[in-house]
């Protein structure tokens, strides 16, 4: 049998569930590949990769699409490196660049600034070097380890996962374990039992890591900011936020519970 290929988040926050993995007895049995997240995507909906960490929003373009972790990049509340920067409040903003990192905070912006904010800035999609272009009355969605340090250069930052909690009294998820084909019940118990190894593994984890700046609080950030349990929350969460797409992206399959 041919090893199972897999893509995954290249950022700081998925490092617990890589660290699992490669510590799991299915280590020996993938092919593991680190992107960005709109790659990871790109890449499962393409067929380069046979289960991938991807941008929630691309779900409903895989036909077939299955959830098959309990494990996930989400949020209870704040979420630290998912946020709109600003040199000025958000209702005084005519431009907002979107960050071409990851579909799902991209729409999650949209979703945010128009249903919570209540807003209708003109959205920009982002290149390379914007965050050079955000000042005056132009805003910018920044995501993943980019967005570290930011908050101290921009007087206002609005943080999604807090607007999205607010918003919807909801936990939020932006990235999941998602195949394209079946896989066997074995490797998924596995592969969810590392997953769980590598969270439980943050204390150690953070002794190995090195600081992304002298005074980023790893273990605050991996315990406090992100919540990798994909439990019955996240998942009403998860169909929610599917549910604004789109009209012709709103068919897709349930969110299903995974048996350990």
């Amino acid at each position: 049998m041919g090893k199972i290929k897999i893509t995954a988040v290249s950022y700081l926050n998925t490092k617990p569930l890589l660290y699992g993995i490669f510590k799991s007895k299915i280590a020996k049995n993938i092919d593991l590949q680190l992107d960005i997240p709109a790659d990871c995507a790109k890449k499962l909906k393409n067929g380069e990769v046979d289960l991938g960490l991807v941008p929630v929003a691309i779900i409903p373009e895989i036909e077939g699409a299955q959830v098959i972790s309990d494990y996930c990049i989400g949020s209870e509340g704040s979420v630290k490196t998912v946020a709109i920067f600003a040199e000025q409040p958000i209702e005084t903003l005519d431009h907002i660049y979107l960050d071409f990192h990851s579909r799902t905070s991209v729409e999650l912006a949209k979703i945010l600034v128009r249903e919570y904010w209540q807003l209708s800035p003109t959205f920009i999609p982002a290149q390379e070097g914007y965050l050079d272009h955000i000042k005056g009355s132009t805003g910018g969605l920044v995501i993943g380890d980019r967005t570290i340090g930011l908050e101290d250069q921009f007087a206002y930052s609005y943080d999604l996962g807090t607007a999205w909690t607010d918003y919807t009294g909801l936990p939020f998820v932006f990235a999941a374990w998602v195949s394209r084909k079946p896989l066997s019940p074995d490797f998924i118990r596995e592969f969810n039992r590392g997953l769980k190894m590598g969270v439980e593994a943050v204390p150690e984890l953070i002794y190995l890591l090195p600081k992304p700046s002298s005074g980023f609080d790893l273990n605050e950030y991996f315990t406090h900011y992100i919540s990798y349990e994909l439990d019955a929350a996240k998942r009403k969460a998860l169909q929610r936020f599917l549910q604004y797409l789109s009209p012709e992206k709103k068919q897709v399959q349930p969110v299903l519970p995974i048996s350990s």
